[in-house]
């Protein structure tokens, strides 16, 4: 079912109950798998994969050539870029995808949402209208090297957020699973976001952050370069966070301090009265007593049993390099 207005390349390879609205142009080395759509003024340059039952709605561009996009791409020099799109994907319109691209099955783009080179998007993801997917970093020392951005199955990134692809710092900038990333939140180059964490609108980050899994991070919030947020914490809109904050906590004020364990998000997630019992404990010992840091480890490990707690606890604690801890309340 193919509109006599279309262009097709006879090199490209069309299966059978796909349907090409009017004014489409589909190059060669294009493969549309079976009860595929198209609707109207659709390009499909060489090196794109369609999937099966895709719907690609009127004014999307897909093209496995990187260069059109990304000023700074001409670096490489790798010929085997290609758009790759799973089954049952729907893009809404005029959306468009440039250079080396892996989008997983059951996925749901909005309109206007840009992939760039390097994006690898999971399965059952949804890209809201207006996002930014893959860019390149805003990092002067970034060449164009090769890298990738991925997010995990099941993310939903919603309006306008711009999340960067990595450096040869470390190549790829990573969101895990079942995240909820929020309208205008900026991820930037390699980030490492772990599964099941919400950062609520305009949460912005400098390179090299480490967020760990069910962390909630609030509204507004500024993320300082190379800072790492442990797992369960709850971090306050607002805060300007220049130094890491431990597991299991709520974070807040300014400048930016420990408020007491997280109970309400723990209790959530099924963690026990003792479980909150022994992190609390730990945490009077290292903000509450006066104690300096490493007098305070020595305490914690000489004092409190040991755990599940404890031990990812000090394992935060203990690799920490670059920003230093989060201070107590001052009473």
């Amino acid at each position: 079912m193919v509109h006599p207005s279309a262009i097709i390349s006879t090199e490209s390879v069309i299966e059978k109950d796909v349907v090409i609205g009017p004014f489409c142009i589909i190059e060669s080395g294009v493969t549309i798998k079976k009860g595929s759509v198209l609707e109207s003024h659709i390009i499909l340059k060489s090196g794109v994969t369609i999937g099966e039952n895709c719907y690609i709605s009127t004014g999307c561009s897909f093209s496995s050539d990187a260069t059109r996009l990304d000023f700074r791409e001409n670096k490489s020099t790798n010929s085997d870029h290609h758009v790759f799109v799973g089954n049952h994907v729907h893009f809404e319109p005029y959306s468009t995808v440039h250079g080396s691209v892996f989008i997983g099955n059951n996925v749901w783009f909005g309109s206007n949402v840009v992939i760039h080179h390097g994006a690898r998007v999971g399965n059952y993801c949804k890209i809201f209208s207006g996002a930014i997917v893959g860019s390149i970093p805003q990092d002067l020392k970034f060449e164009g090297e090769e890298s990738t951005l991925c997010i995990g199955d099941n993310t939903v990134v919603r309006e306008f957020a711009t999340l960067n692809r990595g450096t040869k710092h470390s190549n790829t900038t990573i969101i895990g699973k079942n995240c909820l990333i929020m309208a205008y939140v900026h991820v930037a180059h390699d980030c490492r976001i772990g599964d099941n964490v919400i950062l609520a609108n305009s949460v912005n980050m400098g390179g090299h952050v480490q967020i760990d899994d069910f962390v909630v991070v609030g509204g507004m919030a500024a993320i300082h370069q190379f800072v790492r947020i442990g797992k369960h914490a709850m971090v306050s809109g607002g805060s300007l966070i220049g130094k890491d904050i431990p597991p299991f906590v709520n974070a807040g004020r300014y400048p930016v301090q420990y408020e007491g364990i997280n109970r309400v998000g723990l209790k959530r997630r099924n963690f026990s009265s003792d479980q909150l019992n022994r992190m609390h404990d730990i945490y009077r010992i290292l903000f509450c007593m006066g104690y300096a840091h490493g007098h305070a480890l020595e305490e914690i490990e000489k004092s409190i049993p040991e755990s599940v707690e404890k031990n990812e606890i000090m394992l935060f604690l203990k690799s920490g390099e670059n920003r230093g801890i989060i201070k107590g309340i001052k009473i």
